[in-house]
């Protein structure tokens, strides 16, 4: 096993800084949508589950997930780390298990879902225009953009 290149102390002091709602990319989606006139709810509880945003005019879901958390195939940003890899494997594993099993629960309580990924918002600021359509658009179930930005790491 490879040993983590930070102390125990600087890794639980980096990890709790890590937020789990209100991240940039959500507020950066959510400032966006707002400007265009969307108007929606964020981590509405009724569902059972606290997606992103829910629009309710559009019938509409939004989770805005990060890469490396969420898994994001082919993405760049999704590596495993090499100390304690068995522990982020499985950790990975639940997340998008959880992620998976949300998404069939709303589009089974007859909801539309849009996956926003991380990497999209940082490297396609300029495309954001694309959301407005798929949110008014009809498609049951998204993700944005289709294809990560960057490739993965070669490495992985």
């Amino acid at each position: 096993v490879m040993a983590d290149i930070v102390d125990q102390a600087t890794r639980s002091r980096m990890m709790a800084g890590i937020r789990g709602k209100d991240t940039k990319p959500e507020k950066l989606v959510r400032k966006f949508l707002h400007a265009k006139g969307c108007r929606f709810r964020f981590r509405h509880r009724s569902l059972g589950f606290r997606p992103d945003l829910v629009l309710a005019k559009y019938n509409l879901i939004v989770f805005v997930h990060g890469c490396f958390w969420h898994r994001h195939g082919g993405c760049f940003y999704a590596t495993t780390p090499a100390f304690r890899r068995e522990h982020w494997l499985e950790k990975f594993a639940k997340n998008v298990e959880r992620d998976s099993r949300q998404i069939a629960e709303a589009r089974r309580l007859g909801w539309r879902v849009l996956v926003i990924w991380e990497c999209g918002i940082k490297h396609h600021a300029d495309r954001l225009e694309e959301l407005v359509e798929l949110i008014e658009g009809d498609e049951g179930s998204m993700e944005w953009p289709l294809e990560p930005p960057r490739g993965a790491i070669p490495s992985e």
